[in-house]
């Protein structure tokens, strides 16, 4: 097994091609041209790569840049980076840079009012667009977040293209909020974001900021566990081209052009891409074809930006939902046969089942797919109002259309609408109630609404800056089944409709937010949300329900916070947040009218010391780390218990009391002037249910009930939650254009449902992955690299997520329990040639 010591040899041999180069000093300040005033966390590029961040005085320093030739790049949030060519040499080397204002970014006024900063005393991670393309090899974006705190992600596919998950603090996509650009991408109905609708969005974005926790005010749902802030190119000033081409295990492809025309006439600019990525997967047939573009044109004069965005995903991927069966996961012959026998399967599904091994994928109809399109439109407006003031806003629209398409064997013909199929005459008549089937399940809907943030920062100083903010946003989405094909097609015309029904949902929201420095060091933060929610649905589900419902909330979300900063490096923090949030649609159409789902509240408290250490320290050229606690109290938190409602659908039932608390440990340091980076990250937590009843359903080979079973349970762990999630990223140049890294990702035993049972659980998991990248700036290209991803280096055989059925089922006077994982690849490899013009 992979652990520290093979770290420490690792991190030996990147050290070889540490001395074979001479070495000086290269240090500066950054300063706002505007005011002349210092930067304090601007971050410090080296050939592409981040070398230090600017204290409190604005001043950086890199004690060790090698010698040749280098790229100095200095980048800011809200001001244009700059670059500056320096070369290495023994004499030290003193700069002084100013940055300019950015005048024009995307949404830039709507997406700082959403943003955390140093000030508002809470825990985030930003990862600039530098960090991003390191990271990417065409994999979906919770993909490129795995090395930061608390997250946990997985590939239903199993090597990270397709359908992915993504869990921080536990906490599943539904409770991330997501925005691009200052506009919610999370579904209105379901809660949860498909990055899959979105493939190589990350080839367009600038930068992500990740807040763990509520976090500050922002637009859609609310954030139970995190919130996602994605912001999509912002300017750039030079024309550009660029080719990103990936090949990889499981017939991996991923082909991506982009192209920037800089400043046109010293007001326009215009960028694109265009994207496919396709994979066969690892898990059978669960092949992916995923096509994008991106487009933005923008228009400046002097304080006004206006820009219209653009940028859709068409999606097709063969389903692999179901995931495996434990026993066929952990090669468990005796409990292999034991499925088979209870669910009697038999010919070529038994034998399926027998001879795919990890790779098992139930479905073997050729066109079990999902599959869908989302076109978003954006269009921004930035306007300058004097030293002080500036007003953002958008307007946005996102088009979603598509369906899944599934074989389904033997079923009856009235859940479809349908009567009987009569043959023969009497009285050799033969009725045929049941037919296999095709069908398709239908969403097409319409999200459109306005943001909008009007930002305050108090002239000549930074003591006071405030925010008013929110926005307007309304879904419209149409639920449709169709029968495209049946065996026995009874009275049905070409694609039958069997249910039908709409919905409608109206958000609304508006905060108010600022920061004061009360004293030079003691600085305060206070934000304040109202959010009112309409909420509409009427027709039948799939099951032939009435699920017409009408529920209307408010939400008053109070934050607050204070920073101490102990010195210009050094800071402790501290903060209280109340988050809340209303049940997804599941929550109304599986509960009868007369039990209807309470929403979920949540007192989030958060505290910590950080520091940022830019100046050389007991030999490191750079240091940072931070410690954070974290104590989320629920109420009424939405889980499931085992209940299930009279169709024998699974149900979320409110908990009175529930929380996760613990400690998240962070920290980076660079040797040498980024030769060799170590960073890591640790999160120890507790995720308890306070007390419920679980409820279990014990069922024969029919899959009749044959009892209900309740259990109290008290401080049982909350699913999916693993007391332990660590990260650790190793990074070196042996070589002067050669980088490597090694990646490693550790995550704890996670409980499949609330029973803390070890028989419904994924086993603790380790695993790492080697990258390595060497970039060429021959004479007639801006750059070329060449790129290598080795994924599960180790070759661990390990699951990242899963499910259990909720019930024990009866075989022979045993009782049996049927968990599903999903496997992740082995060892696998994405190569990767890029090309800048």
């Amino acid at each position: 097994m992979f652990n520290f010591h093979t770290l420490s040899g690792a991190a030996i041999l990147l050290l070889l091609g540490h001395s074979a180069w001479a070495q000086g000093p290269v240090s500066g300040t950054i300063t706002d041209a505007r005011s002349g005033q210092a930067l304090p966390g601007a971050t410090i590029s080296l050939d592409g790569a981040a070398a230090a961040v600017t204290d409190a005085s604005g001043t950086f320093s890199l004690p060790a840049v090698a010698a040749g030739p280098h790229e100095l790049r200095v980048s800011f949030v809200g001001y244009q980076a700059t670059t500056r060519r320096v070369a290495g040499q023994p004499d030290a080397q003193q700069l002084s840079l100013s940055l300019q204002p950015a005048d024009v970014l995307t949404g830039e006024a709507v997406v700082t009012a959403t943003r955390a900063n140093e000030r508002t005393a809470t825990a985030y991670v930003n990862l600039s667009r530098e960090e991003l393309e390191q990271r990417n090899f065409g994999q979906d974006i919770p993909y490129l977040l795995d090395q930061t705190p608390s997250v946990i992600v997985s590939s239903d596919a199993g090597a990270g293209v397709g359908y992915t998950g993504l869990r921080i603090r536990g906490t599943d996509i539904t409770g991330i909020n997501v925005t691009i650009n200052g506009v919610p991408l999370n579904d209105a109905e379901s809660h949860g974001a498909f990055f899959v609708n979105t493939p190589d969005l990350a080839s367009s974005v600038q930068d992500i900021q990740v807040q763990r926790g509520v976090g500050t005010s922002t637009n859609g749902g609310a954030a139970f566990g995190a919130s996602l802030n994605i912001r999509t190119l912002s300017v750039n000033r030079d024309p550009y081209a660029e080719s990103q081409n990936t090949y990889g295990s499981f017939n991996t492809w991923r082909n991506s052009v982009s192209f920037g025309t800089g400043l046109v006439g010293g007001k326009f600019t215009f960028d694109g891409r265009l994207s496919r990525i396709s994979s066969d997967g690892y898990i059978d047939r669960a092949a992916s074809d995923l096509k994008s573009y991106y487009f933005a044109a923008g228009y400046q004069q002097k304080n006004t930006m206006l820009k219209f965005v653009t940028f859709a995903g068409r999606e097709k991927t063969y389903q692999a939902w179901d995931g495996v069966p434990e026993a066929v996961a952990n090669g468990d012959r005796a409990a292999l046969e034991k499925y088979i026998a209870f669910n009697y399967f038999e010919g070529a599904d038994a034998e399926n089942l027998r001879s795919a091994g990890r790779r098992y994928n139930v479905y073997t109809y050729d066109n079990q797919v999902d599959h869908y399109q989302q076109n978003h439109y954006q269009l921004h407006l930035s306007q300058g109002l004097g030293r002080s003031w500036n007003l953002g806003g958008a307007l946005h629209l996102t088009r979603g259309f598509g369906y899944y398409e599934q074989f389904r064997p033997d079923n009856k013909l009235a859940n479809y609408g349908l009567p009987p199929v009569v043959l023969g005459t009497a009285p050799n008549t033969v009725t045929i109630t049941r037919s296999d089937l095709i069908r398709r399940k239908w969403l097409d809907n319409y999200f459109y609404g306005a943001t909008y943030a009007l930002n305050y920062q108090a002239p000549d100083n930074d003591r006071l800056s405030a925010t008013l903010g929110g926005g307007w946003n309304r879904y419209a989405g149409d639920h449709f089944g169709e029968v495209i094909w049946a065996r026995y097609a009874s009275t049905s015309s070409i694609r039958q409709r069997y249910y039908f029904n709409d919905a409608r949902k109206t958000d609304f929201n508006v905060f108010a937010k600022a920061t004061y420095q009360l004293l030079p060091r003691l600085g305060l933060f206070g934000d304040l949300q109202l959010r009112t929610i309409d909420y509409r649905i009427e027709g039948a589900d799939d099951d032939q329900r009435n699920v017409t419902t009408r529920a209307d909330y408010t939400f008053f979300n109070p934050k607050a916070g204070l920073t101490f900063a102990l010195t210009d490096d050094q800071q402790l923090y501290g903060s209280f947040a109340v988050g809340q949030r209303e049940p997804v649609r599941s929550d109304f159409t599986d509960r009868p009218a007369d039990d209807r789902a309470r929403a979920e509240r949540l007192h989030d408290f958060e505290a910590g010391y950080r520091f940022r250490l830019a100046r050389p320290v007991a030999g490191f050229s750079a240091l940072r780390g931070e410690v954070n606690y974290f104590y989320m109290d629920y109420r009424n938190q939405l889980v499931a218990t085992g209940q299930l409602n009279d169709v024998g659908t699974a149900l979320r039932t409110n908990v009175p009391s529930s929380y996760r608390t613990g400690v998240e440990l962070s920290a980076a340091a660079t040797v040498g002037a980024e030769r060799l980076t170590l960073s890591s990250t640790l999160t120890l937590s507790r995720n308890r249910l306070r007390r419920f009843q679980e409820t279990v359903y014990v069922y024969d080979q029919d899959y009749n009930i044959l009892e209900t079973q309740q259990f109290d349970r008290r401080n049982a762990d909350i699913s999916y939650s693993p007391a332990v999630v660590s990260a650790s990223t190793l990074e070196g140049q042996p070589l002067k254009d050669l980088r490597v890294a090694l990646l490693y990702k550790t995550v704890g035993r996670q409980y499949l449902d609330n029973s803390a049972s070890a028989a419904r659980s994924l086993k603790a998991y380790q695993v790492a992955d080697l990258r390595v990248r060497y970039t060429l700036k021959p004479a007639f290209l801006r750059e070329l690299e060449f790129s290598l991803l080795v994924a599960n280096l180790f070759n661990q055989r390990y699951a990242a997520s899963g499910y259990t059925y909720a019930g024990l089922y009866q075989l022979a006077d045993e009782r049996l329990v049927f968990n599903f994982v999903n496997p992740q690849a082995p060892r696998h490899f994405l190569a990767s040639v890029g090309v800048k013009f």
